[in-house]
């Protein structure tokens, strides 16, 4: 492990700026490793791999992962925490901590997959095998392709580059459209399932079907910024209330998911509650995982640490030293969702009464308002909280240990019934009500015969609570069914407080009148968040005008490495 680390460390050093995100980039190498020697053989391509599953997404990971996949849905209430309420009402600026974090962090995973893709072009000896290179700019084409699917999703346009260095000579240019960010990000993913193995050559790295389970997601969202047939430019969708999405990339949803289905080696954890256990980081059922390395962070540094539990933790009975997540809780709108006996609500939140024997083994185990006093206005948030040193031998202060959850199969499940359920109201398609059981079933939950669009938002929503996704299903839908989703929005319990201190239960303060508390009313422009103040700044361009816009221009892209036929054929 200290060999890997050193690797990691120098790694960091070479070759990387980039004027967005220079505090993560601009480091210095303190080994004798530089561009020119270190790509020598197939395992330093390998090992150049390394910080792409971890440093780079860090500021993503720590608070932007769920302060925008679960925060901006209402998932999660946090009244005191500005990275994260700003964003649950609608009021946050171009000013809002986190904001320049997250975009910064996102744009670090993109220059840093690219120096690896150049480096690997340019630096590699004759010693390098061919298959080794194209593998790992595979690898590196999966992590820039997830990154810019984040940022289109978030922001909409962005700026789309291949070289880093490039960038920092001229960063002053206008942004991309958003549906060239996403093809843009789809032609890096079919690039990965093209070129990838089709078994992960170590633990917890990408494979095949990680890319294929990838662009089940993304040809998902590009179905919606559509109109018909393949991308090209002209059939971009301008009637967000058109009610219908692009049959092209339904099709080629259902089919990505379909191959990791069929043909990969992926499989459902039989107990929900086992996912959230450190011994099973990379088990069966992960496709993608956030790799942090374990240990203190005195031992390992910071940025390859896990940090999430430190936002989550709610004392130091549960996790080691600095917890913040004392004031965050899972929304009214989530609690009051789950159903009787869905077995997902104990492993995802903590509240009155429940019994966590992983958590203080010293004291014979944690009963949540029992052992300490409850959280004051909800239900504490209970996953990735994975309890101290004491209790697993691996967590340390604000370094739990727990991999992040990226991509599941359930999620890829869960993907083709939605490619299946198509623009129809309902289906009883087999495979597709199968695969929909597979997941509900292991909740404890009595299966469906068919399947609406609601049972489809309500189980996506349960299932992934707390990892980041729910806020992408709203926008994926509001693609097409903008207004739908804008008063779903204003007709959730925003900010509320629901914890009854004298009778110890959970009910709406009789006191909350909707929208909550400085909770703003959503319009269209929620649906994307507005470019930080600081990257304004530095590139004009993105600085909006009267309307709300910014000024683009399309992007030159080539000939399509990789087609649908050899994919899919």
């Amino acid at each position: 492990m200290k060999t890997r680390l050193m690797i990691i460390s120098a790694l960091m050093g070479v070759g990387c700026m980039f004027t967005s995100c220079e505090d993560f980039l601009d480091q210095e190498n303190t080994t004798n490793l530089n561009q020119d020697n270190f790509f020598a053989s197939d395992e330093a391509v390998a090992q150049a791999m390394y910080p792409l599953y971890n440093y780079v997404w860090n500021d993503f990971n720590g608070k932007a992962y769920y302060g925008m996949g679960d925060g901006r849905a209402n998932n999660i209430t946090a009244q005191y925490s500005d990275y994260i309420y700003p964003y649950t009402n609608f009021n946050e600026t171009s000013l809002s901590p986190g904001l320049h974090d997250a975009w910064a962090s996102l744009y670090s995973v993109v220059a840093q997959a690219g120096n690896a893709i150049n480096n690997i072009q340019n630096r590699c000896t004759s010693a390098v095998s061919e298959e080794a290179k194209i593998q790992g700019m595979a690898e590196a084409r999966f992590m820039r392709g997830l990154a810019y699917w984040y940022i289109a999703s978030l922001w909409g346009n962005a700026i789309i580059y291949t070289n880093t260095s490039d960038l920092v000579n001229n960063y002053v240019i206008p942004a991309n459209p958003r549906t060239d960010v996403m093809e843009f990000a789809i032609r890096d993913m079919e690039y990965a399932a093209a070129n990838l193995p089709v078994t992960s050559p170590e633990t917890g790295r990408v494979n095949k079907y990680a890319a294929y389970g990838m662009l089940s997601r993304f040809y998902l969202s590009m179905a919606g910024l559509t109109t018909d047939g393949a991308y090209d430019g002209t059939n971009i969708a301008t009637d967000f209330n058109r009610g219908t999405r692009n049959s092209y990339y339904l099709d080629l949803a259902k089919k990505a998911a379909k191959k990791v289905v069929d043909e990969s080696n992926y499989k459902l954890m039989p107990n929900y509650g086992d996912l959230y256990k450190i011994e099973n980081n990379n088990c069966a059922e992960d496709i993608f995982q956030l790799q942090w390395i374990t240990g203190s962070t005195d031992a390992i540094g910071w940025g390859c640490n896990q940090n999430i539990t430190a936002f989550f933790g709610w004392s130091t009975m549960v996790a080691d030293g600095t917890n913040w997540g004392g004031a965050t809780y899972c929304s009214w709108d989530l609690f009051q969702e789950y159903e009787a006996g869905d077995l997902r609500k104990h492993e995802s939140i903590a509240w009155y009464g429940e019994f966590y024997p992983e958590l203080y083994q010293k004291g014979g185990g944690y009963t949540y308002g029992v052992t300490e006093n409850p959280g004051n206005q909800g239900a504490n948030i209970k996953k990735y909280v994975v309890g101290t040193h004491d209790d697993n031998g691996v967590s340390y202060k604000q370094s739990s240990g727990i991999n992040t959850h990226m991509m599941r199969l359930a999620e890829v499940y869960l993907n083709y019934v939605d490619a299946v359920l198509g623009n129809n109201a309902s289906t009883s398609d087999a495979e597709a009500v199968e695969l929909f059981n597979k997941v509900r079933t292991r909740a404890g939950l009595e299966p469906k015969s068919t399947i609406a669009y609601e049972d489809l938002r309500h189980e996506r929503r349960i299932e992934f609570a707390f990892e980041g996704l729910y806020w992408y299903d709203l926008v994926r839908r509001a693609y097409y069914k903008q207004q739908e989703v804008i008063d779903y929005m204003n007709n959730q319990n925003r900010n509320a407080s629901y914890y009854d201190v004298d009778t110890k239960s959970y009910k709406l303060d009789e006191d909350y009148v909707a929208p909550g508390k400085g909770v703003a009313v959503a319009t269209a422009r929620n649906l994307l968040l507005p470019y930080s103040d600081t990257d304004q700044n530095k590139n004009h361009y993105l600085k909006t005008d009267g309307n709300g816009e910014i000024q683009t221009q399309p992007y030159a892209f080539g000939e399509k490495e990789v087609s649908v036929e050899d994919l899919f054929n």
